[in-house]
């Protein structure tokens, strides 16, 4: 009987620990304090997931976001998109921004990367962004100068990025569609993790 109740108690201890680590885990990687976003740190480590570029050349010289955005996505919603092919409550994605550098290579002409000049942030969180649409909300650490970066930040009005996203984004407020590593890891588990089959393969 005694170690019928050891047992059941330890197994109650585990499960309780559990619940309390995956709440936990949904914030582990920002910090919002007095509604203000702590600059993130450490994503170069995170799964990196791509980098759209839309420049001036091409746009007239008037493009939005001229600069390379290389992409990152936490550790965690990383490992829950690839296996439900969903954002879970606490992603954050970070967008790096680096300047257009050089167009000329030994391998040829193209956009190659310069200087970092940025840094931006989204985030999904019930918990914080219950009124914003799909629960997400948007920063910027980049000042206007683009020469540095501040130490905080405060979301965007949902109306400034919210709706671009909604009407666009092919997945839950994020433009999945530009980013081949997030498309083609929805929902696959062991195959996201590249040099499968399935990444080769196309149907006809």
């Amino acid at each position: 009987m005694f170690r019928n109740t050891l047992t059941l108690s330890i197994s109650l201890l585990g499960l309780i620990l559990a619940l309390t680590a995956t709440g936990a885990a949904a914030e582990e990687y920002f910090t919002i304090e007095d509604g203000k976003l702590e600059r993130p740190t450490g994503y170069r480590e995170w799964v990196y997931v791509g980098t759209p570029l839309t420049p001036n050349d091409l746009n007239d010289g008037k493009a939005a976001f001229p600069e390379f955005h290389n992409v990152y996505i936490d550790p965690d919603s990383w490992a829950h998109w690839k296996k439900t092919g969903e954002f879970r409550e606490g992603t954050i994605l970070v967008k790096e921004l680096v300047a257009v550098g050089s167009k000329a290579a030994v391998s040829g002409n193209g956009y190659f990367q310069g200087d970092f000049v940025g840094l931006e942030a989204t985030i999904k969180s019930k918990k914080h962004f219950a009124s914003e649409p799909g629960n997400w909300a948007y920063y910027s650490f980049s000042t206007p100068d683009l020469k540095s970066l501040t130490e905080t930040a405060e979301k965007f009005p949902a109306a400034s990025c919210n709706s671009c996203h909604a009407g666009a984004a092919a997945d839950d407020f994020v433009f999945t569609q530009y980013y081949p590593v997030l498309r083609e890891g929805k929902a696959t588990g062991a195959d996201a993790v590249g040099g499968t089959q399935s990444d080769l393969v196309r149907e006809e």
